[in-house]
């Protein structure tokens, strides 16, 4: 994540941000300059699928809230932390139907702190034994960075305290934010692709209160990310369990990720499973459905040479479930059923 002025030209280097530690050593900092990620990277991804896809609204019978946080590389100063809320739903109208959804997310890593918020619809279509999805999302971008935290060690190979071009106040800046996707849900599976901040929104940031023209601008962007996910649920003959495999792919264009998660599910009540982040880390995660509610915690233990410094990552989601009957009998009445 980097930030440059654009009267100057001028680009922040890894060392602007040593209070993030072996963080910045490492080159988590060195993401290619004046680009931001903002996307959380959650290891249980498959139970938040509408924050990657807003085609997955509504794939199921239920109005669905979910929460989550996640706590990055623990023991490194300044380590990145997620927050998110995500809430959808079904509805039909006619003989057709859609889904509708919002959610938030915060990211902050070192100096840097992104907000955003949006709202989701999609458009199904039954299609092969299953049902097409098409998925549109509009939302509101904030990002901030605190100029008037920036330390510079006194051997610092690229700037001096003194550098005119380096922020010493606190800016902000806000986009409008552009995402689209497909989902196809079947009994046994399901599959979607989808493209984040399609129009890779451009953000000027300024200091914060301070209106002037001659102000010096800063600018950020937030990348454009394509994702591709896709998971199963497929019953174990004369058993109680379920196996639920599952995958993600990203790429912002310039680099990528994937992962992959094996779990299983007995009595639709607990889970557990593990996964593999590509050449970044390790998981296990253990989950409980009860009634309406569900409950999930991962653990991701780091495999680059950014173990030294950290003892792992937590990640907390939790939600809830309530049940809509679309029959047109009983509208008042809700029963509990499985969550995912």
């Amino acid at each position: 994540m980097a930030l440059h002025a654009i009267s100057h030209l001028s680009r922040f280097k890894p060392a602007l941000l040593r209070r993030l530690g072996a963080l910045a050593l490492l080159g988590a900092a060195a993401i290619p300059a004046a680009f931001a990620q903002a996307d959380a990277q959650l290891t249980q991804y498959w139970a938040v699928p509408a924050y990657y896809n807003p085609a997955a609204t509504g794939t199921t019978d239920f109005v669905r809230i979910r929460g989550g946080a996640k706590l990055q590389w623990l023991g490194i100063e300044n380590a990145p932390k997620s927050f998110l809320a995500t809430a959808d739903s079904p509805l039909k109208i006619g003989s057709k139907r859609i889904g509708l959804g919002v959610n938030f997310s915060q990211e902050s890593l070192g100096l840097f702190s992104n907000l955003l918020a949006n709202i989701q619809a999609s458009y199904k279509i039954k299609l092969f034994k299953g049902e097409l999805s098409i998925g549109l999302q509009g939302g509101y971008y904030n990002s901030k960075f605190k100029g008037s935290e920036i330390y510079i060690p006194d051997n610092d190979d690229y700037h001096q305290g003194s550098d005119t071009s380096l922020p010493t106040q606190d800016l902000t800046g806000n986009a409008f934010d552009f995402s689209a996707g497909l989902h196809f849900s079947h009994k046994y599976f399901s599959v979607g692709i989808s493209g984040l901040h399609l129009l890779e929104p451009s953000v000027k940031l300024n200091i914060e209160g301070n209106e002037s023209s001659d102000s010096q601008e800063y600018e950020t962007i937030l990348a454009r990310q394509l994702y591709f996910i896709a998971d199963g649920n497929i019953p174990i003959k004369n058993t109680l369990f379920e196996m639920q495999p599952s995958l993600l792919v990203r790429t912002d264009f310039a680099g990528f990720g994937a992962e992959v998660t094996a779990r299983a599910r007995y009595n639709k009540f607990i889970s557990f499973g593990i996964g593999y982040r590509w050449k970044e880390a390790l998981s296990v995660m253990v989950g409980a459905e009860f009634k309406n509610f569900f409950l999930g915690y991962a653990y991701d233990y780091p495999m680059s040479a950014i173990n030294k410094a950290s003892s792992g990552s937590h990640e907390l989601i939790a939600g809830y479930s309530l049940k809509l009957d679309f029959s047109g009998k009983n509208k008042n009445k809700h029963r509990s059923i499985r969550i995912m």
